[in-house]
């Protein structure tokens, strides 16, 4: 797993650091799983920025995953993120 950043794309606020992990990263889309490293209530189906270890930032949605085990008190959930733009390079 590769460690990056989380921000909400209404305000561009810093929410908290991630560690993810992608299923496909291609030119036609990108999508993957991602843990939180703080305890945050997260919402779902809004839109984030997810800035990822190279410094390359994506617009996603998350969603949380039900169907996969959560870790810790408090419980740390399993987010499926989905790209909605493409990377943009760092600045």
């Amino acid at each position: 797993m590769s460690t990056g950043k989380l921000y909400r794309a209404s305000d561009n606020e810093f929410i908290t650091e991630v560690n993810y992990k992608f299923q496909d990263e291609s030119d036609s889309g990108w999508w993957g799983e991602l843990t939180l490293t703080d305890y945050k209530r997260i919402k779902d189906n809004d839109i984030y920025y997810l800035e990822l270890a190279d410094r390359r930032l994506g617009r996603c949605r998350l969603r949380k995953r039900v169907n996969r085990a959560v870790s810790g008190v408090p419980p740390r959930y399993i987010y499926q993120f989905t790209g909605m733009s493409a990377f943009r390079p760092p600045q």
